[in-house]
């Protein structure tokens, strides 16, 4: 199964955003949606090209609410993600699975459990969501769409997820990649990207 995750704009609440507007809500109602990371959404569909045709189609909602989305094929990598461009050129054959792994943008991964040892305070983000769901949608929602969108951001604000922070672009040489050097984080994250996206 490949998966797919969308990384939400820090500005805004991205769970909230895509469940209260209809025709997002209806694109992602077939999946089980799960929430890996602090303000991200992730989901499993058939294939690479099943992923790209999903991002396709909520493009109007990923311009507006979405920082990045990524993609995991196994046939590629177990651990590593692939960015959109890259899944869409390995969908059109323009690209094939063992030239995808050296141009990367890492990040670093805060676990849940770091961060409350910290002292990271997560209720702001958690209360947001709960305001948000209570308020309007102004979309002509029925009664029960908003209960749904209110159960949804109250089973949010009960769970703290992992935090992605800064990325470091990098290129593996030699198959290693170089250390993620920015903050001391408990892990990292990998994407892989097309020569095209890479900004070091």
């Amino acid at each position: 199964m490949t998966r797919v995750c969308l990384l939400g704009s820090p500005e805004v609440n991205l769970q909230y955003e895509l469940l209260s507007r209809e025709t997002s809500r209806d694109a992602l109602a077939t999946y089980d949606l799960e929430r890996p990371f602090e303000n991200a959404l992730a989901l499993r569909t058939v294939s690479v090209g099943a992923a790209v045709s999903l991002l396709n189609d909520l493009q109007w909602y990923l311009v507006r609410f979405v920082d990045e989305a990524i993609v995991q094929e196994p046939s590629v990598s177990e651990t590593e993600w692939l960015s959109r461009g890259l899944a869409e050129e390995l969908r059109n054959g323009e690209t094939r699975p063992d030239e995808t792994g050296e141009f990367l943008k890492v990040y670093g991964l805060e676990t849940a459990d770091a961060a409350v040892s910290a002292g990271t305070d997560t209720s702001a983000e958690t209360e947001t969501e709960a305001t948000a769901t209570r308020g309007t949608t102004g979309g002509g929602e029925t009664e029960s769409e908003t209960r749904a969108d209110t159960e949804t951001a109250a089973d949010a604000a009960a769970y703290t997820a992992d935090r992605l922070v800064e990325p470091l672009y990098v290129r593996r040489t030699d198959g290693e990649i170089p250390e993620y050097d920015l903050r001391d984080v408990d892990d990292t994250l990998v994407v892989r990207l097309t020569e095209g996206e890479f900004s070091p």
